[in-house]
């Protein structure tokens, strides 16, 4: 319980952070002069198109780009954002009613619940989820109830056994595949599924999507929007975090049903006033390689998903091989519990740190998720390593 004084009640009921504890656990290993395989955070590793850095580095030298930027001075990128819509989906959207540019998908998330719902509100959330989400959550005042991700449905919620009770009041439901932590996949049968789920009971459907590109083989990650009645009930967030290796730029948009963005818009219009235009001018120029690039780019995590997997199923931690993300979810080690008590303490005696799956909700205990941020050779140093302290 947070016992700070000046903290609102909301604040107070806000999750803490695992990526904070992670963070402890690799200070106290640096102390001890180890080296540390950071592979809790998914934060890529390679560098962002050098088109967007050009862009980038021009921008910054146009004075007219330093001033605040309104929404006429997003243009740029939601009319490059409906045309890559259109270029992969085949469908047109409107880049003035369809599309926002965010300052990240996680900032938008968190704005859109404020724009959407009241305090109250039931929200219909996976478990495990992005450990963002539930901070959001709190945030905005709404009662929580979770959609359990199970193995054996192949960590996708059944939307079946939602009571009927929770389903009639929720106002909101999140999905996110490509899924973080899970890294699996979901059919377009699934989405349409949860689009007609959401109609019958006037909920709008939150179709978190920042790991579209992030894809491996011939597989294409459908969209909600590209269903039969999607744009009526759904909202999707994209990110150039992980397609485009842009996470420390914090650009995003959303897209989709035009009175959910126009009241996202409303919001952000007394928070901000939008990213950078250079930053902006990045991510158009990034959005606008060629798909085939972006793919080929993706190859070099399919390529760290193969290594890794190889390796633990070699040494008898059996793992399923993802079909996307940049991450691999994984039951802990034989014998093994605790998920907080596995990963804090290997991050403390070796270095390596991972993801405890209770970090991103109670249906993830027992699992541990891989970041695949580092090259192959790190990622079997780090099963050595791992071996090595299970014994």
């Amino acid at each position: 319980m947070n016992d700070n004084h000046w903290a609102s009640n909301r604040t107070k009921t806000m999750p803490v952070s695992m990526f904070n504890t992670m963070d402890m656990a690799k200070t106290k290993a640096r102390r001890k002069g180890l080296e540390i395989i950071d592979l809790s955070l998914g934060s890529s590793d390679l560098s962002a198109p050098e088109t967007a850095m050009v862009a980038l580095r021009d921008a910054t030298q146009n004075s007219e780009t330093h001033g605040y930027c309104l929404f006429s001075g997003t243009q740029a990128l939601r009319e490059a954002a409906a045309a890559w819509f259109e270029r992969c989906y085949y469908l047109k959207l409107d880049p003035d009613r369809h599309f926002l540019t965010l300052i990240g998908a996680q900032e938008g998330f968190a704005h859109l619940l404020l724009a959407v719902t009241d305090p109250g509100d039931v929200i219909l959330a996976p478990d495990p989820g992005y450990p963002s989400y539930f901070g959001a959550i709190a945030l905005a005042g709404l009662e929580l109830a979770t959609m359990p991700l199970l193995e054996e449905n192949q960590f996708l919620p059944d939307l079946s056994a939602i009571p009927l009770d929770k389903a009639r009041q929720a106002r909101v439901m999140v999905i996110s595949y490509p899924n973080n932590p899970t890294a699996v996949v979901a059919p377009a049968r699934f989405l349409q599924e949860a689009i007609e789920f959401c109609k019958a009971n006037d909920i709008l459907l939150i179709h978190d999507f920042p790991y579209v590109n992030m894809v491996y083989g011939d597989y294409e990650a459908p969209s909600v929007l590209a269903q039969p009645g999607g744009l009526d009930i759904a909202i999707e967030l994209y990110s150039c975090s992980k397609s485009y290796h842009m996470g420390g730029f914090r650009i995003g948009w959303a897209a989709g049903n035009p009175d959910v963005i126009a009241a996202l818009a409303q919001v952000k219009g007394a928070i901000d006033f939008n990213q950078y235009r250079g930053i902006q001018y990045a991510a158009v120029a990034a959005i606008n390689q060629p798909q085939a690039e972006v793919r080929r780019v993706a190859q070099v995590f399919e390529t760290r998903r193969n290594v890794l997997v190889e390796a633990m199923n070699a040494w008898g931690w059996q793992t399923p091989l993802p079909q996307a993300s940049m991450y691999v979810w994984t039951h802990l080690p034989a014998g093994l519990t605790d998920s907080f008590d596995f990963t804090v303490n290997l991050a403390r005696e070796t270095g390596v740190s991972l993801a405890p799956g209770r970090g991103f909700g109670e249906r993830g205990e027992g699992f541990v998720r891989f970041a695949l941020v580092r090259e192959p050779e790190v990622l079997l140093r780090a099963v050595r390593q791992i071996q090595h302290f299970v014994g």
